[in-house]
Protein backbone atom coordinates (compact mmCIF):
# COMPACT_ATOMS: atom_id res chain seq x y z
CA UNK A 1 0.00 0.00 0.00
CA UNK A 2 1.31 3.41 -0.96
CA UNK A 3 0.54 6.71 0.77
CA UNK A 4 -1.52 8.70 -0.11
CA UNK A 5 -3.86 5.69 -0.25
CA UNK A 6 -6.53 6.19 -2.92
CA UNK A 7 -8.45 2.97 -3.65
CA UNK A 8 -10.33 2.73 -6.91
CA UNK A 9 -13.94 1.55 -7.11
CA UNK A 10 -15.31 1.16 -10.63
CA UNK A 11 -12.55 3.44 -11.88
CA UNK A 12 -13.32 6.21 -9.37
CA UNK A 13 -10.79 7.26 -6.72
CA UNK A 14 -12.23 7.12 -3.21
CA UNK A 15 -11.44 9.88 -0.72
CA UNK A 16 -10.48 7.64 2.21
CA UNK A 17 -10.12 10.56 4.60
CA UNK A 18 -13.67 11.78 3.89
CA UNK A 19 -15.09 8.28 4.28
CA UNK A 20 -13.34 7.76 7.61
CA UNK A 21 -14.37 11.24 8.74
CA UNK A 22 -18.05 10.33 8.31
CA UNK A 23 -17.40 6.94 9.88
CA UNK A 24 -15.83 8.67 12.89
CA UNK A 25 -19.04 10.62 13.52
CA UNK A 26 -21.26 7.55 13.10
CA UNK A 27 -19.18 5.22 15.29
CA UNK A 28 -18.52 7.89 17.92
CA UNK A 29 -22.22 8.74 18.26
CA UNK A 30 -23.28 5.08 18.37
CA UNK A 31 -20.66 4.45 21.06
CA UNK A 32 -22.04 7.40 23.04
CA UNK A 33 -25.59 5.96 22.82
CA UNK A 34 -24.25 2.57 23.95
CA UNK A 35 -22.49 4.08 26.97
CA UNK A 36 -25.51 6.18 27.93
CA UNK A 37 -27.71 3.07 28.13
CA UNK A 38 -25.32 1.59 30.70
CA UNK A 39 -25.43 4.51 33.15
CA UNK A 40 -28.11 6.52 34.90
CA UNK A 41 -27.75 9.94 33.31
CA UNK A 42 -28.37 12.73 35.83
CA UNK A 43 -29.18 15.11 32.97
CA UNK A 44 -32.69 14.97 31.50
CA UNK A 45 -33.21 13.95 27.87
CA UNK A 46 -34.32 17.47 26.92
CA UNK A 47 -31.33 19.13 28.56
CA UNK A 48 -28.94 16.53 27.13
CA UNK A 49 -30.32 17.26 23.65
CA UNK A 50 -29.78 21.00 24.18
CA UNK A 51 -26.22 20.31 25.32
CA UNK A 52 -25.51 18.17 22.24
CA UNK A 53 -26.96 20.90 20.00
CA UNK A 54 -24.72 23.49 21.68
CA UNK A 55 -21.72 21.20 21.24
CA UNK A 56 -22.46 20.67 17.54
CA UNK A 57 -22.88 24.38 16.79
CA UNK A 58 -19.81 25.32 18.83
CA UNK A 59 -17.71 22.58 17.25
CA UNK A 60 -18.74 23.63 13.73
CA UNK A 61 -17.88 27.29 14.30
CA UNK A 62 -14.71 26.56 16.27
CA UNK A 63 -13.33 24.12 13.71
CA UNK A 64 -13.86 26.62 10.87
CA UNK A 65 -12.46 29.64 12.75
CA UNK A 66 -9.28 27.86 13.86
CA UNK A 67 -9.02 26.22 10.44
CA UNK A 68 -9.01 29.70 8.90
CA UNK A 69 -6.39 30.94 11.38
CA UNK A 70 -4.10 28.14 10.22
CA UNK A 71 -4.07 29.76 6.76
CA UNK A 72 -4.65 33.51 7.37
CA UNK A 73 -3.13 34.58 4.04
CA UNK A 74 -4.78 33.44 0.86
CA UNK A 75 -5.50 34.78 -2.61
CA UNK A 76 -9.06 35.37 -3.80
CA UNK A 77 -9.48 32.58 -6.31
CA UNK A 78 -12.13 29.90 -6.65
CA UNK A 79 -9.73 27.18 -5.53
CA UNK A 80 -8.49 28.99 -2.42
CA UNK A 81 -11.99 30.10 -1.41
CA UNK A 82 -13.25 26.51 -1.60
CA UNK A 83 -10.24 25.40 0.41
CA UNK A 84 -10.97 28.10 2.99
CA UNK A 85 -14.62 27.04 3.34
CA UNK A 86 -13.54 23.41 3.74
CA UNK A 87 -10.74 24.16 6.20
CA UNK A 88 -11.41 22.75 9.65
CA UNK A 89 -9.51 21.34 12.60
CA UNK A 90 -10.47 18.98 15.39
CA UNK A 91 -8.78 21.28 17.91
CA UNK A 92 -11.12 24.15 17.11
CA UNK A 93 -14.00 21.69 17.09
CA UNK A 94 -13.18 20.42 20.57
CA UNK A 95 -12.71 23.83 22.17
CA UNK A 96 -15.62 25.34 20.26
CA UNK A 97 -17.76 22.40 21.34
CA UNK A 98 -16.70 22.97 24.95
CA UNK A 99 -17.75 26.63 24.79
CA UNK A 100 -20.98 25.67 23.01
CA UNK A 101 -21.82 23.22 25.80
CA UNK A 102 -21.08 25.74 28.55
CA UNK A 103 -23.19 28.43 26.85
CA UNK A 104 -26.12 26.04 26.30
CA UNK A 105 -25.93 24.90 29.95
CA UNK A 106 -26.04 28.53 31.08
CA UNK A 107 -29.13 29.12 28.94
CA UNK A 108 -31.06 26.06 30.20
CA UNK A 109 -29.78 26.36 33.78
CA UNK A 110 -28.07 22.95 33.85
CA UNK A 111 -25.30 22.75 36.44
CA UNK A 112 -24.38 19.05 36.23
CA UNK A 113 -21.08 18.27 34.49
CA UNK A 114 -21.85 16.67 31.13
CA UNK A 115 -18.50 15.88 29.52
CA UNK A 116 -17.54 12.50 30.98
CA UNK A 117 -20.11 10.59 28.93
CA UNK A 118 -18.69 12.07 25.71
CA UNK A 119 -15.00 11.47 26.48
CA UNK A 120 -14.45 7.91 25.20
CA UNK A 121 -16.65 8.40 22.08
CA UNK A 122 -14.67 11.55 21.25
CA UNK A 123 -11.37 9.66 21.52
CA UNK A 124 -12.73 6.89 19.27
CA UNK A 125 -13.96 9.45 16.73
CA UNK A 126 -10.64 11.30 16.64
CA UNK A 127 -8.79 7.97 16.30
CA UNK A 128 -10.82 6.93 13.24
CA UNK A 129 -10.41 10.36 11.68
CA UNK A 130 -6.65 10.31 12.24
CA UNK A 131 -6.40 7.01 10.36
CA UNK A 132 -7.80 8.92 7.38
CA UNK A 133 -5.26 11.71 7.90
CA UNK A 134 -2.42 9.18 7.99
CA UNK A 135 -3.59 7.41 4.83
CA UNK A 136 -3.94 10.78 3.05
CA UNK A 137 -0.24 11.54 3.54
CA UNK A 138 0.82 14.95 2.30
CA UNK A 139 -2.67 15.65 0.93
CA UNK A 140 -3.73 16.54 4.48
CA UNK A 141 -1.82 19.14 6.48
CA UNK A 142 -1.20 16.73 9.33
CA UNK A 143 2.17 15.45 8.14
CA UNK A 144 5.46 16.25 9.82
CA UNK A 145 8.76 17.85 8.97
CA UNK A 146 11.56 16.04 7.18
CA UNK A 147 13.56 13.86 9.54
CA UNK A 148 16.41 11.37 9.75
CA UNK A 149 14.79 9.73 12.78
CA UNK A 150 14.05 6.02 12.43
CA UNK A 151 10.29 6.67 12.37
CA UNK A 152 10.59 8.76 9.19
CA UNK A 153 8.17 7.73 6.42
CA UNK A 154 7.55 8.64 2.81
CA UNK A 155 4.09 10.20 2.94
CA UNK A 156 3.83 10.80 -0.77
CA UNK A 157 6.51 13.31 -1.77
CA UNK A 158 9.57 11.04 -1.67
CA UNK A 159 10.89 12.59 1.55
CA UNK A 160 11.20 10.97 4.96
CA UNK A 161 8.89 12.84 7.32
CA UNK A 162 7.63 12.51 10.86
CA UNK A 163 4.33 10.55 10.63
CA UNK A 164 2.68 12.82 13.17
CA UNK A 165 -0.76 11.28 12.54
CA UNK A 166 0.70 7.89 13.43
CA UNK A 167 2.23 9.36 16.61
CA UNK A 168 -1.21 10.70 17.50
CA UNK A 169 -2.87 7.34 16.87
CA UNK A 170 -0.51 5.71 19.37
CA UNK A 171 -1.13 8.49 21.89
CA UNK A 172 -4.93 8.22 21.48
CA UNK A 173 -4.82 4.45 21.92
CA UNK A 174 -2.91 4.82 25.20
CA UNK A 175 -5.15 7.67 26.34
CA UNK A 176 -8.27 5.60 25.63
CA UNK A 177 -7.20 2.79 27.94
CA UNK A 178 -6.02 5.20 30.64
CA UNK A 179 -9.36 7.05 30.55
CA UNK A 180 -11.25 3.73 30.48
CA UNK A 181 -9.42 2.55 33.60
CA UNK A 182 -10.09 5.87 35.33
CA UNK A 183 -13.76 5.69 34.38
CA UNK A 184 -14.13 2.12 35.67
CA UNK A 185 -12.48 3.00 38.97
CA UNK A 186 -15.36 5.36 39.87
CA UNK A 187 -12.91 7.32 42.02
CA UNK A 188 -13.14 10.60 40.13
CA UNK A 189 -15.73 13.31 40.64
CA UNK A 190 -18.20 14.06 37.87
CA UNK A 191 -16.59 16.06 35.07
CA UNK A 192 -12.98 15.29 36.01
CA UNK A 193 -12.42 12.68 33.29
CA UNK A 194 -13.36 15.08 30.48
CA UNK A 195 -11.07 17.75 31.92
CA UNK A 196 -8.18 15.26 32.09
CA UNK A 197 -8.83 14.28 28.47
CA UNK A 198 -8.84 17.89 27.26
CA UNK A 199 -5.69 18.83 29.16
CA UNK A 200 -3.90 15.66 27.99
CA UNK A 201 -4.88 15.94 24.35
CA UNK A 202 -4.26 19.66 24.06
CA UNK A 203 -0.93 19.23 25.84
CA UNK A 204 0.07 16.51 23.38
CA UNK A 205 -0.98 18.61 20.39
CA UNK A 206 0.98 21.61 21.66
CA UNK A 207 4.25 19.67 21.53
CA UNK A 208 3.53 17.63 18.39
CA UNK A 209 3.02 20.89 16.46
CA UNK A 210 6.77 21.54 16.70
CA UNK A 211 7.26 18.51 14.42
CA UNK A 212 5.02 19.97 11.71
CA UNK A 213 6.12 22.37 8.94
CA UNK A 214 3.91 25.23 10.17
CA UNK A 215 4.26 28.43 8.19
CA UNK A 216 2.31 31.04 10.12
CA UNK A 217 3.63 31.86 13.57
CA UNK A 218 2.92 34.43 16.27
CA UNK A 219 5.78 34.58 18.78
CA UNK A 220 7.06 31.31 17.29
CA UNK A 221 3.84 29.43 18.03
CA UNK A 222 1.23 28.21 15.57
CA UNK A 223 -2.48 29.02 15.86
CA UNK A 224 -3.09 25.48 17.15
CA UNK A 225 -0.47 25.96 19.87
CA UNK A 226 -2.06 29.24 20.92
CA UNK A 227 -5.39 27.45 21.14
CA UNK A 228 -3.77 24.79 23.34
CA UNK A 229 -2.51 27.51 25.68
CA UNK A 230 -5.98 29.12 25.75
CA UNK A 231 -7.51 25.76 26.65
CA UNK A 232 -5.03 25.24 29.48
CA UNK A 233 -5.63 28.80 30.75
CA UNK A 234 -9.38 28.17 30.63
CA UNK A 235 -9.06 25.17 32.93
CA UNK A 236 -6.51 26.87 35.20
CA UNK A 237 -8.90 29.81 35.72
CA UNK A 238 -11.76 27.34 36.27
CA UNK A 239 -9.69 25.51 38.88
CA UNK A 240 -8.70 28.74 40.64
CA UNK A 241 -12.32 29.94 40.79
CA UNK A 242 -13.41 26.62 42.21
CA UNK A 243 -10.63 26.69 44.81
CA UNK A 244 -11.68 30.20 45.85
CA UNK A 245 -15.29 29.06 46.20
CA UNK A 246 -14.19 26.20 48.44
CA UNK A 247 -12.12 28.62 50.51
CA UNK A 248 -15.17 30.83 51.02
Amino acid sequence: MTIPYEPQIFGTAINVHLVLEYLAFIVGFQYYLFLRKKVSDKISDQNRLSIILGAVIGAFLGSRIIGFLEMPFFSFSQETLVQLLNSKTIMGGLFGGLLGVEISKKIIGEKTSSGDLFTLPIIVGIFIGRIGCFLSGIKEFTYGKETTFFTGMDLGDGLLRHPTSLYELIFLLLLFFVILKMKNSNSFENGAIFKIFMLSYFGFRFFIEFLKPNTFFILDLSSIQWLCLVCWMYYIILFMKRKMNYAD
